[in-house]
């Protein structure tokens, strides 16, 4: 009886209320169900161990980004059917959105702060894209955002992008494609002007610091569509304002707006 047991336990899943280390468990007593790639894999990780996101705890097979526990306690908005949630109320009076919200919240010194900080200057890409999908599967379920047409990453300077590698809002708009395929719709935004870092600013200065720093090449393609700008964190709004007035020459333009965090 007990060696039917075993024999029916699944490589990288959990078996039972417990949460142990079930693919080493497998190994060591069922090892013929684990597969040459696998033992490589982990045998590498050894050396260079996966890391939590939220934790930096060591991660399990079936963790993807986060471990159980911060997937668990990630501090979620749940604004996104709130007309007068606080994403829109820093826009009111400013610029038209037709919705606007976060998928979290951020604190300074918390887990949304760390992940994103591994985004931005780690290159921890695959954290970017698990966000996005994340993303996706709210904007997937949420009725305000249903007639979405397509996305807008805020952009980079392209001095900027090509320092860190990458574009988060970019990598995060990636990770809503994956749940979400909306199409690409005529040219990206661009960022012209490469703007000093915005975190130690005020609300005015930082509209000052961006108010042209945005430019569209193609405004005709998004004539009548409905576009969701993206962007990793909102704070004061005076980026997203930069780059909703950067849009305001298409014709019949729907703009919403869906961020990873507020702060």
């Amino acid at each position: 009886m007990r060696s039917e047991w075993i024999s029916r336990l699944n490589y990288g899943t959990l078996k039972g209320p417990c949460r142990i280390n079930v693919p080493l468990f497998n190994k060591v007593l069922n090892p013929r169900t684990a597969t040459a790639t696998r033992w490589i894999s982990d045998f590498a990780a050894l050396f260079v161990p996966r890391r939590c996101a939220g934790c930096d705890t060591t991660l399990l097979r079936f963790e993807e980004c986060l471990c159980l526990g911060c997937e668990e306690e990630l501090p979620r908005t749940r604004f996104h059917e709130d007309p007068a949630n606080r994403v829109e109320q820093l826009f009111w009076g400013k610029v038209q959105l037709e919705a606007a919200s976060a998928l979290l919240h951020f604190a300074r010194t918390g887990m949304v702060q760390h992940m994103l900080h591994r985004v931005k200057y780690q290159q921890d890409s695959e954290t970017g894209l698990f966000l996005g999908k994340l993303m996706g599967e709210e904007l997937k379920a949420s009725p305000r955002f249903a007639t979405v047409d397509t996305l807008l990453a805020v952009p980079l300077h392209h001095k900027k992008e090509r320092v860190r590698g990458y574009n988060q809002a970019q990598l995060l708009v990636d990770g809503i494609r994956e749940v979400w395929p909306l199409p690409s719709v005529g040219k990206e935004l661009m960022r012209v002007v490469r703007t000093p870092t915005q975190t130690k600013r005020g609300r005015l200065d930082r509209w000052l610091n961006v108010k042209e720093a945005f430019h569209l090449p193609d405004p005709e393609a998004l004539r009548g569509k409905h576009v969701l700008i993206v962007d990793d964190v909102v704070t004061t709004g005076a980026t997203i304002e930069g780059c909703v007035h950067a849009l305001r020459a298409v014709p019949d333009l729907r703009v919403s707006l869906f961020t990873a965090a507020c702060a």
